[in-house]
């Protein structure tokens, strides 16, 4: 039987659709799945995603364990509140989970994806002996993503003053903490907004206000075509542990200096590096089939380099048209989609489709 979040009841009570996702019942949508996305693109709306898994980090071993943890350097966390985005790597260079880690009063934040938590886990564990650190999950925390260009005014309207003026100042990739409560300007949609961190018990409330306020809810399905239309990957299909964050469009989140760190992953990712310098490993790029048709995850690309394949695919409700990201050789100029039985040109862009609700790609 799935897990039921604290919010399971006020999902149904707004004509939530609950489907089983990663053993917990989540709302696929509220309705119309195209309402809701285009809600964020041009309101606010709230997705409640506390079956994600939040982890603190704490000790005076705390940074080091991080920096060898990590493929991304939490030094660069210089400032209580900053946030960075990195994958956990295994000794191969696959991706064991793409997460955000913050820098707390305490230590370290680490917001990990529900359907690999205890793989986290038991990666996080398996690698801490030799560290004084804590490694402590936090069931009892909620979160909520509110997001759209009307986001931040309506958190802040249900805010105290002096709440809403700390979250109304900080910058992209910021976070604040307010008590028992986290605010970060993060999220998962291309859109400005935040991600609020609290203590579930008051999680019926603030979603009440929060649709009062005007915010629309949002399900798992208009959450992937906003993800997707920001190029933002979904761990499990566009990258897992036998995929090279360089073949999955993830090189930002490698810190490669300084060259004395150490990190898990580190020699198998500079060889790595080096075959897609030769064409021996394929990158991630978007793709956009501006015609009738659809691109959906698992159909055949074929490049005039090779052949490839598409790893997360829809139709887009802002372009009106489908896009999807796919795994291709490099330098690969032109493309193919096999759509039931025939080759259908696509057009390779950048892995970015929709920021702030418009179009950038030529």
């Amino acid at each position: 039987m799935a897990q039921h979040t604290p919010l399971f009841q006020k999902h149904l009570d707004a004509g939530a659709k609950m489907v089983d996702f990663a053993g917990w019942d989540m709302p696929i949508n509220y309705g119309s799945q195209s309402e809701a996305h285009n809600r964020v693109r041009s309101g606010a709306g709230v997705s409640y995603v506390s079956h994600m898994t939040v982890v603190d980090i704490s000790g005076i071993d705390a940074s080091a364990y991080l920096q060898y943890l990590l493929a991304n350097d939490v030094a660069k966390l210089d400032d209580q509140g900053r946030a960075l985005y990195s994958a956990m790597l295994n000794e191969k260079g696959g991706v064991v989970d793409d997460l955000i880690v913050y820098r707390m009063s305490f230590g370290y934040r680490l917001v990990v994806n529900c359907a690999t938590r205890l793989k986290d886990l038991a990666w996080m564990a398996q690698h801490s002996p030799g560290f004084k650190i804590s490694i402590e999950e936090q069931p009892k925390l909620a979160i909520l993503a509110v997001h759209g260009p009307d986001a931040i005014d309506k958190v802040c309207e249900i805010l105290p003053a002096d709440q809403a003026d700390a979250v109304r100042s900080l910058g992209n990739f910021r976070g604040v903490e307010l008590d028992s409560w986290f605010v970060a300007r993060t999220g998962y949609t291309g859109e400005k907004g935040v991600e609020l961190i609290f203590p579930a018990d008051a999680a019926a409330a603030l979603w009440d206000k929060i649709l009062a306020a005007g915010v629309s809810p949002v399900g798992l399905a208009a959450r992937d075509t906003l993800r997707l239309e920001a190029g933002m990957n979904l761990y499990g299909h566009d990258m897992d542990e036998s995929v090279s964050p360089l073949a999955a469009n993830m090189e930002q989140t490698i810190a490669w200096q300084p060259q004395e760190r150490e990190f898990i992953g580190r020699a198998a990712i500079s060889r790595h590096k080096q075959d897609q310098a030769s064409g021996g490993l394929p990158h991630l790029v978007g793709l956009a089939l501006e015609q009738r048709g659809v691109l959906r995850e698992g159909q055949k690309v074929q490049s005039d380099r090779g052949e490839g394949v598409i790893t997360s695919g829809s139709f887009s409700p802002t372009l009106k048209h489908s896009i999807a990201l796919a795994r291709i050789p490099v330098d690969s100029q032109s493309c193919q989609v096999e759509i039931r039985g025939t080759l259908t040109p696509v057009r390779i862009v950048k892995p970015n489709f929709v920021r702030f609700g418009k179009k950038v790609f030529d």
